[in-house]
């Protein structure tokens, strides 16, 4: 194999190597923003007429927003302030990823990396359980969550790779 050709396959595999990590960072900043999203409609859902989380309705709980506060104010307000907390912590969660994905994972920080899929695989492996049991694991309720994480997953394991492979050298 000559200089140049040895010159030329570095520079292909660099550069595959820069778009798999830029596309995966790019796909796990996309799946952040989408948490974010999530966290916006659960907190908006909380000031309407629909009260209950997404996709959550008459089949799961057999009553809405006038007959808990006719049942009890404060059991209303209650529910209504650990929608405001959680939409809260959903969405620091997502812009927490997004900026180790944005200012670390896409320069090639395997630290970053860890935090970034770290902080919601965490929080999924709290809050998903919870859901099962009870029958709150609508498509409706949990759909939107489920294809961020799965668009999260394949950008975290393109980057992964690149990542792996760059300690390697």
């Amino acid at each position: 194999m000559s200089m140049a050709t040895a010159s030329a396959e570095v520079r292909l595999s660099d550069t595959t190597e820069s778009s798999s990590l830029r596309t995966g960072s790019w796909l796990m900043a996309f799946a952040a923003v989408g948490f974010i999203g999530y966290a916006i409609i659960f907190f908006i859902r909380n000031y309407t007429d629909s009260f209950l989380e997404l996709g959550i309705g008459q089949s799961e709980v057999d009553v809405g927003k006038d007959q808990i506060v006719q049942f009890s104010p404060s059991l209303y307000h209650y529910v209504g302030h650990l929608h405001i907390a959680v939409s809260g912590f959903i969405a620091a969660t997502g812009l927490a990823v997004l900026f180790l994905v944005w200012f670390g994972v896409r320069r090639g920080y395997m630290w970053a990396w860890v935090g970034a899929v770290s902080a919601p695989v965490l929080a999924l492996a709290v809050a998903l359980p919870a859901h099962y049991p009870n029958n709150f694991d609508t498509i409706g309720h949990l759909g939107l969550i489920y294809l961020a994480t799965a668009i999260f997953v394949v950008g975290a394991l393109m980057s992964l790779r690149v990542l792996i492979a760059n300690r390697a050298e």
